[in-house]
């Protein structure tokens, strides 16, 4: 038995929707399943054990992993985010599960300029200290999260940021979820740690302009220092301040770090990942 935590969500929802593509049934966990249930197809549906589980919860997910041989983690960024991802850990641990893979993050070191990333590392540094087996995804910005900008260019055709003209690497999390269905119906897969990008990566200024073409009109780059972009995701943006701070750190790490595309989804899969143009293109109305 496969079970997803973090179903409702990106990831976990691409992941549960790519094992389906395969015919690979899965226990989908949620703290609402009635509402979980609701949004899957009728195919997803038929595979799918839509199933009650609380991550501040223990005792709930142990009786979520009874009878589960797999865990697919993943968890939205949160101040809670590695208290509830190793209370996961260790009820997986607890009930005999035997592959767990877990969405992380780039950077996930001792020392990484970001604090989100430091939390993954404590977390993958749990798994590394056991002995199940452990796969890991580190995926790069999800170009979904590029929707939010969306307003901001349909009323006024602006870009705000702190990256300069750094590159961003960008992923379909789509793809996140199809490398992790293949990982977990494919025990060639597992065991490995997998940066996750697209096929190119682009600057702010190159993103802007990519947009002003699909559209048909400008797009301008606005580039704030850190702490201008901080208050304008706050004040603009309604942003929590823990969150704001993300946001700005991750564009920082591009700065400090040069990002380039990296090939482990190719290797892995044998396809090309999904294009920020055809992304972009799916989505262009709602940038208009």
């Amino acid at each position: 038995m496969i079970v997803i935590m973090g179903a409702a969500g990106a990831t976990g929802g691409a992941t549960l929707r790519s094992l389906t593509a395969l015919g690979a049934p899965s226990r989908a966990l949620s703290r609402d399943p009635a509402r979980l249930a609701a949004g899957l197809d009728e195919r997803t549906l038929a595979l799918t054990e839509p199933f009650p589980a609380d991550a501040a919860d223990p005792a709930s997910l142990r009786t979520a992993f009874h009878g589960a041989h797999q865990l697919f983690l993943t968890m939205a960024n949160s101040p809670d985010q590695v208290h509830h991802e190793l209370n996961a850990i260790d009820a997986a641990l607890d009930c005999g599960v035997e592959h767990i893979v877990k969405v992380s993050a780039p950077a996930a070191e001792p020392d990484s300029p970001v604090a989100v990333s430091r939390g993954h590392h404590l977390i993958e540094e749990r798994l590394r200290s056991s002995d199940v087996t452990t796969t890991v995804l580190r995926p790069y910005a999800f170009m979904q999260k590029l929707l939010l900008l969306a307003p901001g260019i349909a009323a006024a055709g602006v870009v705000h940021g702190a990256t300069g003209s750094a590159r961003c690497n960008y992923v379909d999390v789509r793809d996140i979820g199809d490398l992790a269905a293949d990982v977990l119906t494919r025990p060639d897969l597992a065991g490995r740690t997998y940066p996750l990008t697209g096929g190119r990566a682009y600057s702010h200024p190159e993103l802007t302009a990519l947009l002003g073409e699909l559209l048909g009109r400008p797009v301008r780059y606005v580039d704030l220092a850190p702490a201008e972009l901080h208050a304008h995701l706050v004040a603009r943006a309604g942003m929590p301040d823990w969150l704001a701070a993300h946001v700005v750190e991750i564009q920082r790490l591009a700065v400090v770090r040069r990002e380039t595309p990296d090939g482990s989804y190719t290797l892995a899969t044998g396809r090309s990942p999904r294009t920020l143009e055809a992304f972009l293109q799916e989505h262009l109305h709602r940038f208009r």
